[in-house]
C-alpha cells in the first residue's frame, strides 16, 4: 500500500511539472506576440508621422523646406530633410524629400522625389 502511495505521489509531481513547463512555454510565446503587436501599432503611428512631415514640407511645392524635429499631439514626431536635385544622392527633377517619423522607440521614413 505504501508503494502505491509513493507511486501516485511521484506521478502527481511529474504531471504538475509537465503542466508548469507547458504554462511557462505558452506564456513566453504569448508575451512575445504581445510585444510584436504593440510594435506594429507604434510602427503605424511613426509611418503616419513621417507622412505628415512630407505633407507639411510640400505645402509650398515650389520651395519645400527642411523641418526640424516637430512633435505632434499624440507624442509622435517627425523631421524633414529636403535635398535639391544638385545633391549627388538625389536623382529627381526638382527635389528629394526625406521625412523620418518617430513614435516611442520606433522610426519609419518616407522618401519622395519630384
Amino acid at each position: 500500500m505504501k508503494k502505491r502511495k509513493a507511486t501516485v505521489l511521484y506521478l502527481t509531481f511529474m504531471i504538475m511539472n509537465i503542466l508548469l513547463l507547458i504554462s511557462i512555454a505558452l506564456s513566453t510565446v504569448l508575451i512575445g506576440q504581445f510585444q510584436i503587436v504593440r510594435d506594429i501599432g507604434n510602427s503605424v503611428i511613426a509611418f503616419y508621422a513621417a507622412d505628415t512631415g512630407i505633407e507639411r514640407s510640400l505645402m509650398n511645392r515650389n520651395n519645400p523646406v527642411n523641418i526640424s524635429v516637430t512633435t505632434l499631439s499624440n507624442g509622435a514626431s517627425y523631421k524633414v530633410v529636403v535635398k535639391p536635385r544638385t545633391d549627388p544622392s538625389c536623382n529627381a527633377k526638382n527635389y528629394c524629400i526625406i521625412s523620418t517619423g518617430t513614435f516611442k522607440e520606433t522610426k519609419r521614413a518616407l522618401r519622395i522625389t519630384y
